[in-house]
């Protein structure tokens, strides 16, 4: 409970930070890359944990899986700031730039998932877990299919 609540304290710190932009400001288009690549990294990380539950392969732990599900919901509100122009590379297609409409609603999509993800995980209804998972996945796999490179 104690790291559950430094997370929060410090995420809630990050946010505040920079909520007076739109977009953060990186020195260049590396350190954005990082940046997104870092954010995804660690909502991936919690994100496998709830698949794990909700696959069987982990016993199911209604506070484990409500602290997970609240990382991936806050997280998944701050990479797309990082794909802002100049901030081509990585392993982000081209079409993120030169289509970005279709993908800020692929972003949208997935982070609607994530909160019916979170909302489910925080009532601690197993079926609707699985339920929000699954569909929190596929808008994941969607964006992933049509903007990451393989």
């Amino acid at each position: 409970m104690k790291l559950q609540k430094l997370v929060l304290a410090s995420t809630a710190t990050f946010l505040a930070i920079g909520a007076g932009s739109a977009f953060a400001q990186f020195k260049n288009s590396e350190d954005a890359i990082k940046y997104r690549q870092s954010a995804f990294t660690v909502m991936a990380n919690s994100f496998g944990k709830i698949g794990a539950v909700v696959k069987g392969e982990a016993p199911y732990n209604k506070d484990d899986v409500a602290k997970n599900a609240a990382v991936v919901a806050t997280l998944s509100t701050l990479p797309w700031q990082a794909f802002g122009p100049g901030t081509e590379g990585g392993k982000a297609q081209s079409d993120i730039w030169s289509d970005n409409a279709k993908f800020k609603a692929a972003a949208d999509k997935m982070q609607l998932a994530v909160v019916d993800l979170n909302k489910a995980a925080q009532s601690g209804d197993l079926d609707s877990i699985k339920k929000s998972f699954g569909a929190a996945g596929a808008t994941c796999k969607g964006c992933h299919d049509d903007f990451k490179k393989k």
